[in-house]
């Protein structure tokens, strides 16, 4: 009789994951304002002062401080700055109209905002009243205090975001180095699926899987192929597998990886390749096959392919199971693949206002919503079919195997923002 395996943790199972990561090597470029999402390859340095120049935060009125220490001073108004505009040097004694933004005029040393003056006209010429006594350097943004020229902005594997974007739009770059998207096929089994708007048959389903996998994998800036459902048979899923080998990354399934005689994923990955199934310690899930699918030599491999096979990750069949063990472990492999170091989601320290007097021997991750009084409420219904949990829920509970929760302890909680994108 065989021995049966031990389960592995979450943390085993996503070390081993990470460490058979073969990072993405294809590099584009591609127009920042359409870097949305991407992986930046390289790292960028500026090569330029943010600001370029000594600006002001506020309209008002720009002077040398020497010029106004009575707390009333009286200038004649020799210049007006709006943003964009260079001003000339300022002479002393007088003051120059100025606008936020713009840069300061030379001579100057400080910025009385508008409130605290007041003007008056004589003969055409405009005085200003300072009804203030200034601090040389007052209201003024210093020549490189946001970013020095040949300093790093962005890291080579940062995730470009919004901020990212801006970021670098800010020093002047039109064009940024990034990875080439990965590219993941996605295909189900199982002659039970139906799709929406199609009749449900009896002992049919809807396919919800195919949904759900295809967005988190969108999310994530991934080039999804999405092949559909594959009929329950040997022949089909490994013509599939083949197929889906010489074009992507990474192939993907959920369901039919256990032993049963409808469950073809398993022997026919085995077979075009080679495949680990590992049984693991987290609620839900449990199962999960990781291997690679070797990629025919006599096929047209889809360019840039510059390894012999995809990797292949196979997840369980129930949606929430599925949804889960993807946030677990298909994010993280798909995020270090990209280029991204730290795939660790961002936890926090919160107080659960319920109660949990079972204990499981796995690492459960319960779906919890955050309610008025900052605490977080579990979903009553914890089952692995329970797909309303996941659109109710904030987030997930990491909750230790064997330990219980009274009410009123602090628990581990991942907000789903820190695990979806």
């Amino acid at each position: 009789m065989t021995e049966k395996k031990p389960m592995l943790s979450v943390d085993q199972a996503l070390q081993t994951l990470l460490q058979a990561v073969r990072p993405l090597q294809e590099i584009e470029e591609v127009r920042t304002i359409a870097a949305n999402g991407r992986v930046l390859a390289q790292a960028q340095i500026s090569q330029l002062h943010v600001p370029p120049m000594d600006n002001t935060q506020m309209d008002g009125y720009a002077v040398r401080a020497a010029d106004c220490t009575s707390g009333s001073s009286r200038l004649p108004v020799l210049q007006r700055i709006p943003a964009g505009v260079v001003g000339t040097t300022l002479a002393a004694g007088s003051a120059a109209r100025i606008f936020t933004g713009a840069f300061i005029p030379g001579g100057a040393d400080a910025v009385v905002m508008q409130e605290q003056c007041v003007t008056e006209t004589i003969d055409g010429q405009t005085f200003v009243t300072i009804q203030h006594t200034p601090q040389s350097g007052e209201w003024i943004r210093r020549q490189g205090e946001d970013i020095q020229a040949g300093a790093q902005i962005l890291p080579a594997g940062t995730r470009l975001r919004a901020q990212e974007l801006g970021l670098a739009a800010s020093v002047g770059l039109a064009i940024l180095p990034v990875l080439k998207p990965l590219r993941v096929a996605v295909f189900f089994t199982g002659d039970e699926l139906t799709m929406p708007g199609e009749d449900l048959k009896p002992g049919a389903i809807y396919n919800s899987n195919r949904f759900l996998l295809t967005g988190l994998l969108e999310n994530l800036g991934c080039q999804v192929s999405d092949y559909g459902i594959i009929p329950d048979n040997l022949a089909a899923t490994r013509a599939t597998l083949r197929e889906a080998s010489q074009k992507h990354d990474l192939i993907i399934t959920s369901g039919g990886v256990s032993v049963g005689e409808e469950d073809h994923i398993r022997p026919a990955v085995e077979a075009e390749g080679q495949l680990n199934m590992w049984q693991i310690a987290v609620k839900p899930g449990k199962p999960l096959a990781f291997g690679e699918v070797r990629r025919a030599a006599n096929l047209d491999v889809q360019d840039g392919a510059t390894h012999n096979s995809a990797f292949f990750l196979g997840l369980p069949g129930n949606p929430v199971s599925s949804f889960v063990t993807f946030l677990l472990f298909v994010r993280p492999f798909i995020l270090r693949m990209q280029g991204v170091q730290d795939v660790t989601p961002t936890s926090y320290q919160m107080r659960a206002d319920f109660a949990l007097g079972k204990a499981d021997r796995r690492n459960e991750f319960l779906r919890a919503k955050i309610n008025g009084q900052g605490g977080l409420d579990v979903f009553p219904n914890q089952s692995s079919g329970v797909l309303t949990s996941t659109v109710w829920g904030d987030g997930l509970i990491d909750l230790p195997a064997g330990k219980t929760i009274v009410e009123g302890d602090l628990v581990k909680f991942i907000p789903f923002s820190e695990l979806l994108y």
